[in-house]
């Protein structure tokens, strides 16, 4: 087995995509590559506790620092817009059977992708801070986000991985016309609407192929993704055994997004609660190692949520925690409740989280800027 080797200093930079994924001295992953290093404080600790496969200059040909240019990092907050007009042209190319319909996926689900690899945390937070009012297209995007971070925490292969987004963008098509009302509706469900959701696993499948996706563990995914260990799901009452981790991930995804998102007749669920409600109802499962790698990618804190800290001040997390530190936050919100023009960020290893809150008054933000992008 190829060594570990220690970080040599120089070799990363502040503002500078990490050019490996760099581990601890025990192998265990600290942060993956493409990740932009964001204050001396993280790269100290990288320096400390870092070390990469050496392997990964030769595989990878990865020039040194110096010879590397200023990259332009992708911004998932210029992108979103796009990114939901793409969704919905490549939904109603579905619905109507185009030969396209599955590029116009194909292209979706890669430039998904990369936003996910390369800006995970700022993806994270397009989960969760839209999710004060989301449509039933963002929610849809918000899944295959989410399948994408956890599939990476469970090892999947790229393959694996493109066809669990597939299905995150398709699984719903049967109901994505009529999500919204569902959603707002505060009044119980009637039969023809209860029959609906029960079949729509089975409806959605068979859309998907009419549009030529053919691939059979894509059309797995979507017709199991309502399935549950137990055999209470739906359409057809499998067991564990019988289930697909990606199946089980896409239903995991969409519960969390439910839960963290309003309806009519509740409030939405604090990430942390959500969370927390996920691993309880898991626990007895035959295998809950899926619910543990969302709540592992997730972190206590995930990006995109308001914090109150130890000051008084209400913060928004942009960054999970990298090689032992806490996770990084932009305080927007002053302890006597005024909002700040603009932002200040907080080191929460002085200023300590007291916990995840919702702010009565969510000043307007530019998440671009909180994040760094230019």
């Amino acid at each position: 087995m190829t060594a570990l080797v220690k970080l040599a200093p120089g070799a990363l930079a502040v503002g500078h995509p990490l050019p490996w994924t760099v581990y601890d001295l025990n192998g265990v992953l600290l942060v993956r590559r493409g990740y932009v290093v964001q204050s001396e404080r993280q790269l100290e600790r990288l320096y400390e506790r870092g070390r990469f496969y050496a392997k990964a200059l030769v595989e990878e040909e990865v020039p040194v620092l110096a010879e590397v240019p200023k990259l332009v990092r992708a911004n998932p907050f210029a992108e979103y817009v796009t990114l939901l007009q793409d969704l919905e042209n490549a939904i109603d190319a579905v619905m109507a059977r185009s030969e396209q319909a599955g590029q116009y996926l194909t292209d979706l689900v890669e430039r998904l992708d990369q936003l996910c690899v390369s800006e995970p945390d700022a993806c994270l937070a397009l989960v969760h801070n839209g999710s004060r009012e989301p449509t039933a297209y963002e929610q849809t995007l918000f899944h295959a986000i989410i399948c994408r971070i956890v599939a990476a925490r469970l090892e999947l292969d790229s393959d694996r991985i493109a066809l669990l987004m597939l299905a995150a963008l398709t699984a719903n098509i049967a109901l994505i016309r009529h999500l919204d009302k569902l959603n707002s509706s505060n009044k119980g469900l009637t039969s023809p609407q209860r029959e609906i959701i029960h079949k729509h696993p089975l409806l959605s499948a068979a859309a998907v192929e009419q549009a030529g996706l053919t691939d059979p563990v894509l059309l797995q995914i979507i017709r199991q993704h309502h399935e549950r260990v137990d055999g209470g799901g739906y359409p057809a009452g499998l067991g564990a055994a019988d289930i697909l981790v990606e199946a089980r991930v896409l239903a995991l995804a969409e519960r969390y997004t439910a839960m963290t998102s309003p309806r009519g007749y509740r409030k939405r669920y604090r990430a942390d609660h959500a969370m927390a409600e996920i691993l309880e109802t898991t626990l007895r499962e035959p295998t809950p190692r899926t619910s543990h790698a969302l709540v592992k990618e997730l972190t206590t804190f995930p990006p995109g949520v308001t914090v109150r800290l130890g000051n008084g001040e209400i913060a928004l997390i942009t960054h999970r925690p990298v090689a032992g530190e806490a996770p990084v936050a932009q305080a927007i919100i002053s302890s006597s409740g005024n909002p700040y023009i603009g932002s200040f960020f907080r080191d929460c290893d002085e200023h300590r989280i007291e916990g995840i809150v919702v702010p009565d008054r969510f000043p307007e933000l530019n998440l671009s800027d909180l994040w760094g992008y230019r």
